[in-house]
């Protein structure tokens, strides 16, 4: 099969789907690799890392031209959308359910879009998302405590405060693999840590895990209120697979908190759980609704690309190699995990969340196998 390695076009993406790691792999099994050039450069990856490795380097008209699969990080660009082919796979983080447009540019073209976050295995874990989550979950206690700064709109908080003054308060809003790095980064801190979840299983084993150090509670709007009014720091980390991130947060409910503090929204690629929320970038972080600073970069990771690269193909090469050898048939009918990730296919939406999100018919992927 040939694989094409585009270069990320969304704004400040600096990561790349494929390490040159990955294209041995795919080349010693008889595969082809076009690669754009410079596509690793944000990551630290040079065009002879990859051409020692069995690469091609080749313009971006040529890949989207010849590919048979186009593995990237993040979804489309509008810019990207009239490159694709019928039948042409397209393996990526998709986020289609807040995403009307490029979903329909995706059926238009007849894509095989394979999504990066819905891919799941059979005990319900999402292992392409995991490691992009356990980024952002870390991440999003260092952005809060810089944006904590007064320099930069913040309380002026330091999270651990000092001997003889009250240390800062996260409030953490789910506990998946987001809600649980940032816990821990959070405790790393000194702060003080609340946690709240509607899996009272999950928030028993978090318990566990740190103890006196993490208060959890039940997720509801009385608890979520009076977790608000003290909250220095707010990290949204609450995930549907496929859906429209859930709005927990009302404005109302927001007016509540301090001025000066902060909220990170870290669902905000499907929509975020802050009624107020609206995509940024890392060129333009934040903005401010009613005293409270905002941060709501879609693609947090990408600013700490090199780990990040290497942390995400560690997960997606296995899959990328399946549908090489495969085809998309043959993988998504043997692999239930891979075929939960198929959220389009030659014209029609094959996930049930985001036919729901986006008013369409849903055809199960099962019809494609």
């Amino acid at each position: 099969m040939i694989v094409g390695v585009p270069k990320e076009i969304k704004a400040d993406e600096y990561r790349v789907s494929m390490t040159p790691a990955g294209v041995r792999e795919l080349v010693t099994r008889g595969h082809k690799v076009l690669l754009e050039d410079s596509a690793g450069a944000g990551s630290g990856l040079t065009n002879q890392n990859y051409l020692e490795q069995g690469a091609a380097i080749v313009s971006r008209q040529e890949i989207f031209a010849a590919a048979e699969m186009i593995v990237k990080v993040k979804e489309p660009q509008p810019q990207e959308y009239g490159l694709f082919r019928e039948g042409q796979i397209l393996y990526t983080y998709l986020h289609l359910a807040p995403s009307p447009e490029l979903a329909q540019a995706l059926l238009d073209q007849n894509v095989v879009g394979i999504a990066y976050e819905t891919v799941q295995c059979a005990d319900r874990s999402l292992p392409l998302l995991i490691p992009m989550s356990e980024v952002a979950g870390r991440m999003a206690v260092h952005e809060g405590a810089k944006y904590l700064e007064r320099e930069n709109g913040g309380r002026g908080i330091l999270l651990g405060g000092v001997p003889g003054v009250d240390p800062g308060h996260v409030v953490i809003i789910g506990g998946g693999i987001v809600g649980a790095n940032a816990a821990k980064m959070a405790i790393g801190t000194g702060a003080q840590v609340t946690l709240l979840d509607i899996n009272l299983p999950r928030l028993r084993h978090l318990d566990d895990i740190h103890g006196s150090q993490l208060k959890t509670l039940m997720s509801n709007q009385f608890n979520l209120l009076e977790s608000l009014r003290t909250a220095d720091l707010v990290i949204g980390a609450v995930l549907i697979p496929g859906a429209k991130a859930p709005r927990l947060i009302t404005r109302a409910m927001l007016s509540q908190m301090q001025k000066g503090a902060v909220v990170i929204d870290v669902g905000i690629d499907q929509g975020g759980v802050f009624e107020t929320s609206h995509p940024t970038t890392h060129s333009d972080p934040i903005f401010e609704v009613d005293g409270v600073i905002h941060y709501c970069v879609a693609n947090m990771p990408g600013a700490l690309a090199r780990t990040s690269t290497f942390a995400l193909t560690n997960a997606t090469l296995p899959y990328a190699l399946t549908l090489a050898e495969k085809g998309y048939r043959k993988a998504l009918r043997e692999d239930p995990a891979l075929r939960a990730g198929l959220n389009v296919c030659l014209g029609t939406v094959t996930h049930a969340e985001v036919a729901k999100a986006l008013g369409k018919k849903f055809t199960d992927a099962e019809k494609f196998c």
